[in-house]
């Protein structure tokens, strides 16, 4: 399903230990959008799609999409944390995580559909995993296993997906992979958000980029975002473009 309605982040203030962690963030995302969220480190970009996502609390501020809070409609949610915030010693198998996607679809101790079965099947496949599928999703590579969390996403059927550092220790394969499918989700009208910290040339992909460091340093198309004065201000001066010293 595509959607023509926007995400909104209004006035989004978040405290975190006692420490302000974002400040007045105002901003839209449209659909059809790959966006990347970039900063330094503790900038905030973990912490602005998990308040947008209703998984902090926030000081100030409201995220909509279309005329209704985000936080009230994560059904349409695919969102893939850090993998270092995952529990990896879990004993699940690759099919089992990817089932995982079809939960909120079929419900709480219910059979599966053969439907789900065939969206986690075409999943797997389209992420080059599905020969992996009976083994445990600890005993994969770095790179193995954020495919296998891209899987799930995509058998969630979302309209939205968010990923947290989705390319820290993955292979370039992987990242091959998952780039083309981000394209092709958000060629398909789909609301596609990404926290990266690679200045490098993989910046390219991203449709709109948003700048944050604590506040919102920039927020729009690559071109405009990525200034010299932007990225003095985001980073102390210290960094230049495609990660090059300034």
């Amino acid at each position: 399903m595509t959607t023509s309605r926007s995400i909104t982040v209004n006035h989004l203030s978040v405290n975190y230990r006692d420490i302000q962690a974002l400040r007045n963030i105002n901003v839209t995302v449209q659909p059809g959008q790959l966006v990347g969220i970039f900063g330094p480190n503790g900038a905030g970009k973990s912490t602005l799609i998990k308040a947008m996502l209703g998984l902090m609390p926030v000081i100030t501020g409201i995220v909509t999409y279309g005329e209704d809070y985000l936080a009230h409609q994560l059904e349409r949610v695919a969102y893939v944390p850090q993998r270092s915030h995952i529990d990896w010693t879990f004993p699940a198998t690759v099919w089992d995580v990817v089932m995982m996607g079809r939960v909120s679809k079929t419900g709480w101790f219910r059979r599966f559909s053969a439907v789900s079965r065939q969206l986690a099947t075409a999943s797997l496949e389209r992420v080059d995993m599905l020969e992996f599928r009976d083994r445990p999703i600890g005993a994969l590579s770095g790179g193995q296993q954020q495919r296998v969390f891209l899987a799930r996403a995509l058998a969630q059927e979302a309209e939205l997906f968010f990923f947290d550092e989705p390319f820290v220790g993955v292979d370039q394969k992987t990242e091959t992979v998952i780039f083309k499918i981000f394209r092709e989700l958000a060629d398909s009208g789909k609301i596609v958000m990404v926290v990266n910290h690679d200045l490098g040339e993989s910046i390219t992909y991203f449709d709109q980029l948003i700048l944050l460091n604590k506040e919102l340093v920039a927020a729009g198309p690559r071109d405009w975002v990525l200034t010299r004065e932007n990225m003095s201000r985001a980073y102390g001066g210290h960094i230049g473009f495609f990660g090059h010293a300034a």
